[in-house]
């Protein structure tokens, strides 16, 4: 059994939660029990994760998307009301980090990203509110575009989508979990032979064609697997307690 207070802070500080700015609050969003035996992880806070988390016992969740987002009512909406209530009805915390979780150099979205498609995690890439959260991933012997879509295939359980005209072999690929398509431009501007997201843009096509680069859109949702699950595999290794993911897949 570890304690929650324990866990938030071990985490907040391992992500340098409290330097970011973000869209909503990272760390902490809802005070559950004070005991924790079970956390559970997944990507984004809703009732069917929420509904799971709380059939298999767990006292925490921690979740890539949180709650509260800038710009949300500040009144609840009924769908919050009832997300909230099956947090409170369990006695269940739930914990977000954001922004710190796409960009930190281990654990991270993105760095777990390079990792698992073979490349080397090299600069920082993927500028976003004034701050990089993505890398460039490089191969220096460089990656056929086949090899490197069935790379993307067994990384993130499914086919990605494949856009613009790229060089035959990959050496560079500019990589920004989730809903990162704004992130073309920057590398084009590079000259990085592709980039890696998880969502499209209408324009992507277009852009990706005209700058000569490999467009992969591999999902949001799973591009952004990686991060939060070893994030529950750490607070376990580290407290001693038990970590579970759980799928709730979405095929955005």
């Amino acid at each position: 059994m570890a304690g929650r207070d324990e866990i938030v802070s071990f985490l907040d500080d391992l992500l340098s939660a409290g330097e970011w700015e973000d869209h909503g609050p990272n760390g902490l969003q809802v005070p559950g029990s004070n005991d924790v035996r079970l956390v559970v992880s997944g990507v984004s806070a809703h009732a069917e994760l929420f509904a799971q988390a709380a059939a298999a016992g767990a006292q925490m969740v921690l979740v890539h998307h949180g709650l509260f987002w800038n710009g949300q009512p500040l009144a609840l909406t009924p769908r919050l009301r009832d997300r909230l209530k099956l947090l409170f009805h369990a006695d269940q915390s739930l914990v977000a980090h954001h922004l710190p979780l796409d960009a930190h150099p281990e654990h991270g979205n993105n760095a777990l990203i390079c990792a698992a498609l073979g490349l080397e995690r090299a600069e920082p890439f993927g500028t976003h509110r004034g701050r990089t959260v993505g890398f460039v991933g490089r191969s220096a012997e460089g990656v056929v575009v086949a090899d490197l879509v069935e790379r993307c295939s067994r990384a993130f359980a499914r086919e990605p989508l494949v856009l613009g005209r790229g060089p035959a072999t990959v050496r560079s690929v500019g990589i920004v979990s989730g809903g990162a398509a704004s992130s073309l431009g920057e590398a084009i501007a590079l000259g990085l032979d592709a980039f890696l997201t998880g969502e499209p843009s209408e324009p992507g096509m277009a852009d990706a064609e005209e700058g000569g680069i490999h467009f992969l859109a591999c999902g949001h949702y799973a591009t952004e697997t990686l991060g939060v699950r070893r994030l529950g595999n750490l607070v376990a290794k580290r407290f001693g307690i038990e970590h579970r993911f759980i799928e709730v897949r979405n095929p955005v």
